[in-house]
């Protein structure tokens, strides 16, 4: 049986959604994509405006799933006035898709550095060098700055960047979509009922 024609069944669900999550995640690397933890992350600013781009989610646990960027970035700057997103991960070799919603918080100076800390060495040099979202004169500009920066620090350790880190969204509501024939994919939603249950209730495709 392909995945297009495996049913998804309230019965089948973990009741809690964060370990549903974690068991499809876990068959989506299993897969051989090269980056299952790729989502979407839709934000919007004080008035609703909305915008979207792909983000790598580092990590998740009970407290919500973390990605990190410029704050001052565009989704930074967003989130700031508007703390609120919604997560998209599409697995298409699964047919499988679930979406988080829910407000955000900043994550701890402490992971933020434990997250920077364990990067390439050229990628914290990009993130020193780039004032995400930003206009810029040229390419050009921005590896030289790069340059110079590898030129001023050496081999010595890297400053934190400026204004940037973790954002933890906090899943208010998940919905776990499973594609099926004839478009009568499956979608069931889990939203908060008495702290800290969830219920689980199906939507029609």
């Amino acid at each position: 049986m392909t995945n297009s024609m495996m049913p998804l069944r309230e019965q089948d669900l973990d009741p809690d959604p964060l370990r549903q999550f974690a068991a499809w995640f876990e068959l989506a690397a299993q897969t051989g994509l090269a980056q299952p933890e790729a989502a979407v992350v839709a934000t919007a600013t004080a008035d609703g405006a909305p915008s979207a781009r792909f983000v790598l989610v580092k990590g998740f646990d009970e407290r919500g799933f973390v990605f990190f960027t410029n704050y001052e970035s565009r989704k930074g700057r967003e989130l700031g006035e508007n703390p609120r997103a919604a997560l998209l991960f599409y697995w298409e070799p699964l047919g499988r898709q679930v979406r988080i919603e829910g407000p955000v918080e900043r994550v701890s100076v402490q992971e933020t550095d434990a997250y920077v800390r364990s990067r390439p060495r050229g990628k914290q040099l990009g993130a020193l060098a780039s004032p995400q979202s930003q206009v810029i004169e040229s390419r050009e500009w921005l590896e030289r700055r790069v340059a110079e920066l590898a030129e001023r620090y050496g081999t010595g350790e890297l400053p934190l960047p400026e204004a940037w880190g973790g954002l933890r969204v906090q899943p208010g509501s998940y919905e776990f979509w499973q594609q099926r024939d004839d478009r009568l994919h499956d979608r069931i939603r889990y939203v908060r009922g008495s702290e800290p249950d969830w219920r689980r209730e199906r939507l029609s495709p």
